[in-house]
């Protein structure tokens, strides 16, 4: 069986990966002029290595260390050096609060110093409140602040999902974004309580060992080259700047069905398609055949940020507050949504050059997309302004860089894992037809990978129709004849 995989995101290179390994032949088509997506290697000055996309793995699901393991990064996994992250509110940079599970206490002592005394009475008050009935699905910060008041969303809920899908708390899903949280309040009345039992399952079950979150030494933006060397390696085809415009189904040598992908340049067949893009470039590839889905595609929205990596002397950064880094929650007003010490947090930064200390920061989010219009250079002084503001740091860097990220993370608001069931069903009854990336699945390494690893499966387990449609039997009328 010949695959196109249309996206060189590492969810696609995942996916090609997986079939290469079960014997399939592939074609790997990527619109840009690099791979890896949202993983991005880079340099600052002059030589020293940086990440400008993603920069570490989730250890504790295991897709993405095993594909780093298989292509050869095994030896170069490294933990963070320094653990505990911090927070800049009210003033200051606090360590992060313990014993919570996305920013939401089991104990309104728990966040002392963060909530002021006013909140922590209005946390208190959970354990006295009627359920709250969450449904099919609620939003994360609508669902805390009613049980806790908003003050828990906007001082810790809301970095800590920002950290991650760049969003706001107040549209994101709990089912979606912290599942936990959703099946504990269907469980309890109490918030509070089903904090604690959460916590109380994790303490009885077996013990974790190992680090949470795992590097690559030199970036995770090393993952998505070595991917590719190794599908190489084993025939795969890969083409760079190759925008496919149009995806066709139709008949072949021997009456076999095939999909075309054109391009500007060429048509390219296959027996089967694995469309790994982001939503917008999936809904126009996939409106003629799964015209549901498309739709479904359509809806979801992005959002856009900026990352600025600043190079300073290393002598200049010595009254850095301790750990890794801090979050910044967006309702104390500040430019900076977070910023990682990156020469602390990881051994490899800082073997590189023992007098250099790079750091890098983040700015935007979903809805305030109008900062990364702001040219390089006021972006970088936003950034070394928040900072002067955080830890005293009033040192000028010797290099900087910013890297935007348009629509760089797909949201995930209520009613998303619905959609995204529907979008599927649609898919699956395409045959030879499969889709992959962080819409579907999660926004993570792990979950992009699995998501492309599971795409190839179904391709394999489930070998595309060979029968000839008859003239005029495209899109939802195949889907309607054939399970």
């Amino acid at each position: 069986m010949h695959v196109l995989v249309i996206g060189g995101g590492i969810s696609g290179l995942a996916a090609a990966h997986q079939l290469l390994a079960d014997g399939a032949r592939v074609t790997v088509l990527e619109a840009g002029a690099r791979l890896g997506g949202k993983l991005r290697a880079g340099s600052i000055a002059g030589s020293a290595a940086v990440d400008l996309g993603a920069e570490s793995l989730l250890a504790r699901r295991p897709e993405a260390v095993e594909l780093a393991r298989a292509v050869g990064l095994g030896e170069r996994l490294a933990p963070p050096s320094v653990a505990g992250g911090a927070l800049w509110t009210r003033g200051a940079v606090r360590p992060m609060p313990k014993g919570h599970v996305m920013g939401v206490p089991g104990d309104p002592a728990a966040v002392e110093g963060v909530v002021s005394p006013e909140g922590l009475a209005r946390i208190a008050e959970d354990e006295r409140l009627p359920r709250t009935e969450v449904g099919e699905d609620v939003a994360v910060g609508d669902y805390v602040a009613r049980r806790l008041g908003r003050e828990v969303v906007d001082r810790l809920v809301e970095p800590l999902l920002g950290g991650v899908y760049a969003g706001d708390a107040y549209r994101i899903s709990l089912r979606a974004a912290v599942p936990q949280l959703y099946e504990a309040a269907r469980d309890e009345r109490s918030l509070l309580a089903g904090v604690r039992a959460i916590q109380q399952r994790a303490a009885a079950g077996p013990v974790r060992t190992g680090p949470v979150f795992l590097g690559i030494e030199g970036g995770i933006g090393r993952l998505p080259g070595a991917v590719a060397d190794a599908c190489t390696a084993k025939g795969a085809d890969i083409r760079l700047s190759t925008p496919v415009r149009e995806l066709r189904r139709t008949a072949g040598e021997e009456g076999a069905r095939v999909w075309i992908a054109v391009t500007d340049h060429e048509t390219v067949r296959g027996d089967a398609v694995v469309v790994a893009a982001p939503a917008p470039a999936a809904a126009r590839l996939l409106a003629p055949h799964a015209p549901a889905a498309a739709a479904g595609l359509d809806q979801v929205a992005y959002a856009s940020m900026a990352l600025v990596t600043l190079a300073f002397r290393r002598a200049d950064c010595e009254g850095l507050p301790d750990g890794s880094g801090f979050l910044v929650p967006p309702v104390d007003g500040r430019a900076i949504k977070a910023a990682t010490f990156s020469t602390r947090k990881w051994g490899w930064v800082a073997e590189q050059d023992p007098d250099l200390f790079v750091l890098r920061t983040s700015l935007g989010r979903h809805g305030e997309e109008q900062v990364l219009e702001r040219d390089d250079a006021d972006l970088v002084e936003l950034s070394l302004g928040d900072l002067r503001a955080a830890t005293g740091l009033a040192a000028r860097p010797v290099d900087t860089l910013v890297t935007r990220w348009r629509g760089g993370l797909p949201q995930y608001p209520v009613g998303h894992l619905e959609r995204v069931s529907q979008i599927k069903e649609s898919v699956g009854r395409v045959p030879g037809l499969a889709v992959a990336g962080a819409v579907y699945e999660g926004v993570g390494v792990p979950a992009c990978v699995a998501a492309g690893r599971r795409a190839a499966l179904h391709l394999l387990q489930h070998p595309a129709d060979r029968t000839v449609p008859q003239a005029g039997e495209t899109g939802e009328r195949e889907q309607r004849r054939e399970p």
